[in-house]
């Protein structure tokens, strides 16, 4: 095991901790994490290495970024993410995505399942492609994350699950 797998490990461990407790990922965890990633790699590769990280982080967060101005996501998530685009790049953070939404499916349709919600999320989930379909791609207030009611799912959990996944695959 390497250290930067250690790093993010720990990076990872952390935000699951804090978002399962809090539902919060916080700023003090994900930007020193993204400054190390950048220093890590600017000490193991260079300069050329750095500009590879901060595309990481770029790429993790323009990701994210689309879910969470639509108020379907926590801004501790896009950051996370971006944070987890430090340390393996640009290629790696674009698979660690892919992953993480499928771990983020299958993780919420259990929670949904679980809570005996599964009927109404396809019913809004319907209701959330009509109102795109008619008013354009846009918030709907009864359907953000501050305005439902429904169960929910610590996205740092399916960030772990794909970035892991991702680690092992390279």
């Amino acid at each position: 095991m390497t250290l930067l797998h250690m790093s993010v490990g720990a990076l990872l461990a952390l935000a699951c901790i804090s978002d399962i407790r809090t539902r919060r990922i916080p700023n003090a965890l994900t930007f020193p994490a993204a400054v190390a990633g950048v220093i890590f790699h600017a000490a193991n590769g260079g300069l050329p290495a750095a500009g590879w990280s901060l595309l990481g982080w770029l790429a993790g967060a323009a990701l994210f970024f689309p879910i969470f101005a639509l108020r379907g996501m926590g801004a501790g998530d896009v950051k996370l993410l971006a944070a987890v685009g430090a340390w393996l790049g640009p290629g790696q953070v674009v698979i660690a995505a892919l992953l993480t939404s499928i771990a983020g499916g299958v993780m919420g349709l259990a929670v949904a399942l679980g809570a005996g919600y599964l009927w109404t999320a396809i019913l809004n989930l319907r209701l959330l492609l009509t109102h795109w379909r008619v008013a354009g791609v846009q918030p709907l207030p009864d359907m953000t994350l501050e305005g439902t009611r429904g169960p929910r799912l610590a996205y740092a959990l399916p960030i772990a699950v794909g970035t892991t996944v991702t680690l092992w695959l390279r």
